[in-house]
């Protein structure tokens, strides 16, 4: 839900990155905890550019909030909103196997990103570690949370090109002499 950041003032408030829709309401889903099992209670929240300062109950000085710089906050999964249709919390999707277009397995989700453009999924794919593709309808086109699986488009996703002269689709990490570089087809590219 948040992650702690520096100290704020000399009573105790902390600058907090919160992950919420609307930063505001990080104390209306009751006690935060951390991963160590310690509960942390919202008293006082207000905006403060791109984060929130909090005072949480309890802690009134700024050597204790110091010591808490980093800390990451959770919830209970049970005072989460239900997700509506096409919604994931991305706890869910962590783990999912990634299933090709022939609903072979070739991977894993490891993580899922948004850098301000759009949620991105990280994968292994074919053995190949850290590869973003993004979270969109046509890369991914099916989400089976009870499955166990995402289905990917590997074209749309970027996986692999289109085949290209020699009949065989381009992988990635792998050098293909025969491939035009990716670009505008006036300038020599595939596009």
């Amino acid at each position: 839900m948040a992650v702690i950041g520096a100290a704020h003032g000399i009573k105790g408030e902390l600058r907090v990155k919160t992950f919420t829709g609307d930063p505001l309401a990080l104390g209306d889903y009751g006690p935060l905890y951390t991963k160590d099992g310690r509960a942390f209670e919202v008293e006082d929240i207000r905006p403060a550019g791109e984060v929130v300062v909090v005072r949480f109950k309890g802690l009134r000085d700024r050597t204790a909030a110091e010591r808490l710089t980093g800390t990451e906050l959770f919830v209970d999964r049970s005072v989460l909103p239900p997700e509506e249709e096409d919604e994931f919390y991305h706890g869910d999707l962590v783990g999912l196997a990634v299933r090709d277009e022939t609903g072979v397995e070739v991977g894993r989700v490891n993580a899922v990103h948004n850098y301000g453009g759009g949620d991105i999924l990280e994968i292994t794919f074919q053995g190949l570690k850290g590869l973003l593709i993004p979270f969109t309808q046509a890369a991914v086109p099916e989400i089976d949370l009870s499955g166990g699986f995402i289905r990917v488009d590997t074209v749309a996703a970027g996986l692999v090109e289109d085949a290209d002269e020699d009949g065989e689709p381009d992988r990635p990490g792998q050098f293909n002499p025969k491939a035009r570089p990716r670009g505008p087809k006036d300038a020599g590219g595939n596009r």
